[in-house]
């Protein structure tokens, strides 16, 4: 088998069997091909495209080029979440206890975040002592006993995904649905969950801002997880303006234990119980949505979800007396308001430019050398649709270095824009089943 013919198969539009690609990601693997070979086939996919059996075979091959989570000793059907990103986040920290509460098992692998905000693990890491460090042991013990445990994500889970991402990032070819759906789902099937919901974002603060992409992207990854025998679904949901009302990692930490208490936005708590419903029903413990959502709202009023929450803080060693008490979550020294300027009613909020606006304050990383300042960041005062008077609140600024705060003004007003009219945007916009 050579390297070149399965470049010259690909660029002519044929489709590659699954030997040649396990060929092609065990050579890259372990670099006994180079990284031009591979660049040249990595644009004849991004012009010729691959098939379903392609895309599969792309996936496992990927799979099997590393380390595999096992997680049979975890007893129940193993469900995991992913979203695509967007601003404001923050349904694992609130979807983890909630669907635990009703006996569903979630043996998270969760990352650290590049861009507007820290990722769930920075987040949680706002809970003083709490920490993701345990051994498979403790992780099977904390999720067998409380339902839900989260862990980093391993060294050495996926490197082909890994190395191919990088060279992908530097030869334009990041941009292509086989691609970005293969590398996700290589990543959760090697997380080892039995079924996955994802929540692929749309909109200005999601990766695939284009409503017809994101359905793509998201009917790509359902059938990748179908035809791998995992059962996969997608729930498309509106990422133009953030969810949820706080952007930075304790802020966004106490938004969850609101949300847990049946306190929290309106949005995001809808989002939870939609995405929560279909692990409900994928881990066997209700028949339809209507009924897992009963049994997820059942738990946030009885105080099981929250109750959740704290056992799982504690069982990793954090102090989960924040839950009673959030203001012993980090605390920014200065609280700036955003007055408006004008009356009438918020039309738009520029998700990513908020984004943006927070990873100034800290709350961020702008590269992995970053320190996140886990204290820092927005909380909204408005969504789209709300009526504003001139001098009413937007945002409230939540700072410790004053340096770049006018900077950070100027931003959020470009991104939050008053007129006569503005109307809320769908939620939920399509939901892709592959039945």
């Amino acid at each position: 088998m050579r390297m070149v013919d399965i470049i010259e198969k690909k660029r002519n539009g044929e489709e590659l069997s699954t030997e040649e690609i396990k060929y092609v990601i065990d050579g890259y693997t372990n670099e006994s091909i180079p990284d031009y070979q591979v660049s040249a086939l990595l644009m004849s996919i991004y012009f010729e495209g691959m098939s379903q059996s392609e895309r599969a075979d792309l996936t496992m091959a990927m799979v099997e080029s590393g380390d595999q989570i096992d997680l049979s000793a975890i007893e129940g059907i193993k469900v995991d979440k992913h979203s695509t990103g967007g601003v404001g986040d923050t349904t694992t920290l609130i979807l983890g206890p909630l669907v635990a509460a009703v006996g569903v098992p979630v043996a998270k692998m969760s990352g650290r975040g590049l861009g507007h905000t820290g990722g769930t693990i920075d987040k949680l890491e706002a809970v003083p002592g709490f920490h993701v460090e345990l051994t498979s042991e403790e992780f099977t013990r904390l999720v067998n006993e409380e339902k839900l445990a989260v862990i980093g994500q391993s060294g050495n889970l996926t490197p082909a995904d890994k190395k191919l991402y990088a060279l992908r990032d530097v030869t334009a070819t990041v941009n292509s649905i086989p691609l970005i759906a293969s590398s996700i789902m290589s990543k959760k099937i090697a997380a080892g969950a039995d079924a996955i919901v994802l929540d692929v974002k749309t909109g200005a603060g999601a990766f695939m801002k284009d409503e017809a992409q994101a359905r793509e992207l998201a009917e790509a990854m359902v059938k990748i997880g179908n035809n791998v025998g995992r059962q996969t679904m997608a729930v498309i949901s509106d990422m133009s303006q953030p969810l949820g009302f706080a952007i930075g990692n304790a802020l966004e930490v106490k938004e969850a234990i609101d949300t847990l208490k049946g306190e929290g936005p309106e949005d995001l708590t809808e989002l939870c119980l939609v995405l929560g419903s279909h692990m409900v029903v994928l881990s066997k413990k209700a028949e339809t949505q209507e009924e897992a959502r009963k049994m997820l709202e059942d738990a946030i009023e009885s105080g099981e979800a929250l109750n959740r929450f704290k056992a799982f803080l504690s069982g990793q060693g954090g102090d989960a007396s924040v839950v009673d008490d959030p203001a012993k979550l980090p605390q920014a020294a200065h609280k700036i308001e955003l007055p408006a300027r004008e009356s009438g009613q918020v039309s738009r909020i520029i998700a990513d430019n908020v984004g943006t606006a927070a990873m100034w304050l800290g709350a961020g990383r702008a590269t992995k050398e970053s320190e996140i300042d886990l204290a820092v960041g927005l909380m909204l005062k408005k969504k789209v649709g709300d009526d504003v008077k001139e001098g009413d609140s937007l945002v409230t600024i939540y700072a410790n270095d004053l340096t770049e705060i006018e900077k950070v003004k100027t931003k959020l007003y470009e991104s939050i824009e008053i007129s006569a009219e503005g109307k809320a945007p769908a939620l939920i916009v399509d939901q892709v089943t592959g039945k």
